[in-house]
């Protein structure tokens, strides 16, 4: 008879104590899912675009009303710690110098894909949902469409939508912040810059 050896799960804990003993660094690009280190998709100039260029919205339309992070982490729980591309997090004056975002803190959340939308919808979505994320955008970049999650549960987000260029989209948190999904995707990869 075979002995099982069980998959041995890291807490968030044990990630930073692997990070401070050098296990690995921020150029490592990884990050915690669900008790696993998984290593991040390279990200290409493409999506380094549209990820500057969310920022650059986000800034405009909400400076001193949220706090824009990118691709930093957010814990999740006592087992995923993930990078997403954006997060607007609730505003705090210490800038989370005092606790790191924790997903009560989120207000939106989105990952932007390249090539990582199947995972992006089929492993995050539903860890977000399960840990309350209110409302999770999808920027599929190939697939050019917005896809915009809200109301989470335990069994993943009950509400769904796509949305392509020509359509606009508003926050459940700034419902009066209207932006365009032709100016979220941005240019295709092959359009220029007008």
């Amino acid at each position: 008879m075979a002995i099982q050896n069980p998959k041995r799960l890291i807490s968030i804990d044990d990630y930073h104590r692997m990070a401070a003993d050098g296990l690995f660094t921020r150029d490592d690009r990884v990050e915690l899912i669900e008790g696993e280190i998984v290593e991040m998709t390279p990200v290409g100039n493409w999506h380094a675009s549209r990820v500057r260029r969310l920022n650059l919205l986000f800034h405009q339309r909400l400076l001193g009303r949220v706090i824009v992070d990118v691709q930093d982490p957010v814990q999740l729980g006592d087992w995923s710690e993930p990078e997403p591309d954006i997060v607007l997090l609730e505003w705090r004056e210490d800038c989370y110098a005092s606790a790191a975002p924790t997903g009560k803190d989120v207000v939106l959340l989105i990952e932007v894909a390249d090539s990582s939308a199947a995972y992006d919808r089929e492993v995050k979505a539903p860890l977000y949902s399960r840990q309350g994320i209110r409302e999770y955008w999808l920027l599929d970049l190939p697939g050019g469409l917005l896809e915009v999650y809200r109301r989470p549960g335990p069994g993943g987000y009950r509400e769904v939508q796509r949305l392509r260029r020509g359509y606009a989209v508003a926050m459940d948190a700034f419902p009066e912040v209207v932006l365009q999904v032709s100016e979220l995707l941005g240019p295709g990869r092959t359009e220029s810059f007008r």
